[in-house]
């Protein structure tokens, strides 16, 4: 009876472990699928963290707006133009045709006459055949004219000496000065420049505002340097009235004037370009709106 009894009561111990058992074993297999989840995510965080990923919630004050084929392609034609901006302005700040000088042609009762040009570095004097000048011009010239040119850099860039042409000192503080105020304008077209690369290259909007005001500034200060050149030339020639001159300005001036015009323009364009909306679509949709 004794044996029976423990036989008894193995098989209901036995019984009762296997009930427990099997309902443990949910909660057993729930817990460590869910510890091998977490394993694997650390693993593969750490596979990334490795590889310079940066993992976690995404940043909202890192994000940027990328621009769009449409609006990169506006900003390559709009840097187009700064461009020929740029390089009009480098043509006339190299060349020394800012200014003609011109004495009568028959001031020396001979068979030639002068003429003097000169720019921001560099000033020439022409000898001209009278024979090849209109016969209704009154004045030596045009420079175009065939003819033995003489040229020489200003020495007051080195040395600090005067300028001397026709007897008539130039102004070098005046002179110096146009010419410091063109070489700034060019930094900034240069500062421009480099904006808009790194727009294109990154393709974020946010360089588009600092190239707005190099462009702007550097047209400003491309008009300033032409009038701070002018007062130059109003002051040379008054400095001696022994040899009666006619002056004009040249070619160069023309160019360097586009070059500011343009600049300014290009610099309105970025402006433009890095608004959140176009205002010309707004514009239309509140005149659509009214219509309506």
């Amino acid at each position: 009876m004794c044996a029976q009894q423990n036989l008894s009561n193995n098989a209901v111990t036995k019984r009762r472990i296997h009930l427990f058992t099997a309902d443990l074993s949910p909660v057993l297999t729930s817990l460590v699928s869910q510890q091998l989840f977490q394993e694997d995510e650390g693993r593969g965080m750490a596979a990334l963290g490795g590889l310079g990923v940066k993992v976690g919630r995404p940043n909202k004050r890192t994000r940027q707006h990328r621009l769009s084929d449409s609006s990169e392609g506006k900003i390559k034609l709009s840097f187009f133009v700064a461009v020929i901006g740029v390089t009009l302005t480098i043509l006339g700040m190299g060349t020394e045709f800012w200014v003609e000088l011109s004495q009568p042609k028959h001031f020396r009762n001979n068979q030639t006459c002068e003429m003097a040009h000169y720019g921001l570095w560099k000033s020439c004097v022409r000898t001209l055949w009278v024979s090849d000048i209109d016969p209704e011009r009154e004045s030596c010239g045009p420079v175009e004219l065939h003819g033995e040119s003489n040229c020489t850099y200003f020495k007051f860039y080195t040395s600090g000496e005067n300028g001397v042409i026709f007897k008539k000192t130039t102004d070098k503080g005046l002179h110096i000065a146009a010419a410091m105020l063109a070489l700034f304008s060019l930094f900034m077209m240069i500062m421009g420049s480099v904006c808009i690369t790194m727009s294109l290259s990154k393709s974020v909007l946010f360089f588009l505002k600092p190239a707005t005001v190099c462009f702007v500034l550097s047209g400003l200060l491309v008009f300033l340097s032409l009038i701070v050149f002018h007062q130059s030339v109003l002051s040379f020639l008054a400095s001696d009235h022994s040899i009666p001159l006619h002056h004009e300005m040249s070619w160069s001036v023309a160019c360097v004037g586009s070059a500011g015009a343009i600049l300014i323009f290009a610099g309105v364009l970025f402006l433009l370009l890095s608004l959140p909306f176009s205002p010309l679509d707004k514009c239309f949709r509140q005149q659509s709106e009214s219509n309506a």
